[in-house]
């Protein structure tokens, strides 16, 4: 079987662009942000534990990321129906991006074997890349810890 090569993105490499439909139905272009700092985070799956985390805690420093003028999205390969559940139940005041083909997981380079208790499947990466207003990789983490994740990533914008 022919491994597919993932691409590691870093700081100072272009953005990959992108096209996603969000909880709401609503279409979103890196594009249409540019001038913006954009936070793009990565999770496995909606309603699990650590993913609940992570997105509460950037839930509840909201008002400070829109101080310094940051958008963020959440990005998984869960439905809009998945995601608008998600949303509504934690009270989540930033969209939530449908990834179910996972064209912006591969993007960046985030679609990875994993393991688990000995078996191997394919997953998200929990990573998150701050997008800075050129369009460009401010700052990356894989393989995220959730706690003190966000307050890392506001120190970064």
């Amino acid at each position: 079987m022919a491994t597919k090569t993932v691409v590691e993105l870093g700081v100072g490499d272009a953005a990959p662009e992108f096209d996603a439909q969000d909880d709401q139905g609503i279409s979103h272009t890196l594009k249409q942000y540019r001038g913006k700092t954009v936070v793009l985070y990565f999770y496995p799956k909606d309603n699990t534990p650590g993913c609940t985390t992570e997105a509460c805690g950037f839930r509840d420093s909201f008002a400070q990321y829109k101080k310094k003028g940051a958008v963020i999205f959440g990005v998984s390969p869960d439905s809009g129906k998945s995601h608008h559940n998600f949303k509504q139940k934690f009270e989540l005041p930033f969209p939530l991006l449908v990834d179910q083909d996972k064209t912006l997981c591969q993007a960046y380079g985030v679609w990875k074997e994993k393991s688990m208790y000995g078996r191997k499947y394919m997953g998200v990466e929990r990573s998150t890349f701050v997008v800075g207003p050129d369009g460009k990789i401010k700052a990356a983490w894989r393989k995220v810890s959730v706690a003190g994740h966000v307050d890392e990533v506001l120190q970064a914008i």
